[in-house]
């Protein structure tokens, strides 16, 4: 998978781009473990891809629900067993 950032809120802490093999739009947040800091990335529709972009504190809840793991359905890499924290 080839993820390409398209926007970058360092406030929010998020980013949305587009996963260029398949198409899908997403948004992704920092995460960190022991080990490594890596991005959890959560597909999104089109509309959310652009209206983050445009207005990037619509996105807060959105954030949150994913931070606090709520929105674990939508990640496109699902984690591993040493899974990070939000950071």
């Amino acid at each position: 998978m080839k993820f390409e950032d398209t926007f970058f809120s360092r406030g929010h802490r998020f980013s949305v781009g587009v996963e260029k093999e398949s198409g899908r739009y997403y948004l992704s947040i920092p995460v960190s473990n022991r080990v490594v800091d890596y991005e959890e990335y959560y597909e999104i529709g089109a509309d959310n891809f652009k209206l983050y972009q445009e207005h990037p504190e619509s996105a807060n809840e959105f954030v949150k629900q994913c931070r606090n793991r709520q929105k674990d359905d939508l990640l496109i890499l699902k984690p591993g067993n040493n899974r990070g924290v939000a950071c």
